[in-house]
């Protein structure tokens, strides 16, 4: 996008900010629901607010628990609703919680369109050209927004190739066949996609016209390591994007700035805090991404912790988050006194093309946390690599992590999320 990486005025994006998020503010209390018995509980006034700092300063963090609760109390889609049933639909859900339910999302034709618009304003800052580059969505439909709302915003302005069910073989035939220039789908299924081209697949590199790699689902796409492996598979290059069932799609990535999240603050009120002290951290530096939902309306979210680990960095009058999602907070684990997250892992495991597919066992041994990495690499490969890996994976965390051979094909393969990383 042309105007992407110039700078803009932040008051006047503020004030935009402002005026979305005041009507909002009334919008909730008159319809009486969650947020109108949070702010009585908060002892807020959305009348005495008086701009996004003050809105800041009064208004207390939305946390998952508590719409978890909610949804208990008031099944199935619990209370937070700004508009009559009757008006919603569109339906979608999470992949699940850490309780293993999976949460239901509703919303209106406006709140559906207003989504859709911050997915195109991905396909424009990865300079896709309408009417020329044909699109390929290589997921299976389900109930999970991001896909849904990639593939709709894309429709009626690039060519569509959706893919539903097919085998992996079927997808690189189809991709061939149909001239797809920009592949659609999470880093790992790009990864295990991309490993397939060659003889064995009978779909060459030269038979596919994929210039553009477009990666949402995990923080694969921002990681160097990961990217990097995906841009050398399919002669491509790669553009990261991250999203939320809860809140809708929040960020892209533009040609000019590699590697980096800009956050669609039209949409959004962003803050990275200090999870600890809940106070906005300083730029450069990493905290929780906080959003507050702008556009989405019908089903609107305040000061939502979103559990993303990001780093601030302000660019061009932009809030930028630098090496995308780094991970969640609640999935770090604190080794010996070191914090590592998954994607740390992965960024080791990815340096080493061998290495098929790994997953990392968290155990706990004389009442301490261990991890012990597996992997499956070729049969022919020396398991000197291991020694390799272990050996890397000490430099990176100045402790020993021990790798161990899994049996080919004993791991499982991903086409959504990944979950590499599991309890015994």
């Amino acid at each position: 996008m042309a105007d992407e990486c110039s700078s803009i005025d932040r008051g006047r994006l503020r004030t935009g900010q402002w005026r979305k998020l005041r009507g909002l503010l009334l919008m909730l209390l008159e319809a009486d629901g969650f947020y109108a018995r949070k702010f009585r509980a908060a002892g807020l006034q959305p009348s005495s607010v008086n701009g996004v700092e003050d809105f800041i300063q009064k208004m207390p963090f939305t946390e998952k628990q508590e719409l978890l609760a909610d949804r208990l109390e008031h099944p199935p889609f619990g209370t937070h609703l700004t508009q009559p049933l009757t008006a919603y639909t569109r339906f979608c859900q999470t992949s699940g919680t850490s309780s293993g339910q999976p949460v239901a999302w509703l919303d209106t034709p406006e709140s559906w369109e207003a989504m859709l618009a911050c997915w195109r304003r991905v396909y424009e800052a990865a300079d896709l050209v309408k009417g020329q580059d044909r699109i390929y969505f290589a997921f299976s439909f389900g109930p999970f927004l991001g896909f849904w709302t990639a593939y709709e915003a894309a429709n009626g302005h690039y060519l569509t190739l959706p893919s539903g069910g097919l085998s992996s073989q079927a997808r690189l035939e189809m991709m061939a066949r149909y001239g797809a220039t920009v592949l659609c789908c999470t880093p790992t299924y790009a990864l295990r996609l991309g490993e397939l081209i060659g003889p064995g697949s009978g779909v060459s590199l030269e038979s596919l016209a994929v210039k553009k790699v477009i990666v949402a689902g995990e923080p694969g796409g921002s990681i160097p390591e990961v990217r990097s492996r995906i841009e050398a598979l399919w002669n491509a290059r790669v553009y990261d994007h991250h999203g939320m069932t809860e809140v809708g799609p929040v960020s892209y990535e533009a040609t000019e700035t590699p590697g980096r999240l800009t956050v669609i603050e039209e949409a959004y009120l962003a803050e990275v805090v200090d999870p600890e002290t809940g106070v906005e951290v300083e730029d450069g530096q990493q905290g929780e991404l906080v959003l507050t939902t702008l556009v989405r309306t019908a089903g609107p979210l305040l000061r939502y912790r979103t559990g993303d680990w990001v780093k601030k960095v302000m660019h061009a009058g932009r809030l930028t988050l630098e090496g995308g999602v780094l991970g969640r907070v609640d999935d770090m684990v604190v080794l010996r006194g070191v914090n590592i997250y998954p994607s740390a892992i992965e960024a080791v495991v990815r340096q080493f093309s061998d290495v098929e597919e790994f997953m990392v066992e968290q155990r706990k041994v004389d009442a301490m946390d261990e991890i012990e990495l597996l992997i499956e690499v070729p049969g022919n490969v020396s398991k000197s690599l291991l020694k390799q890996i272990e050996s890397k994976l000490r430099d990176t965390f100045s402790m020993r992590i021990p790798v161990r051979l899994a049996e080919p094909g004993s791991l499982p393969r991903h086409e959504f999320k990944a979950k590499r990383w599991r309890k015994v």
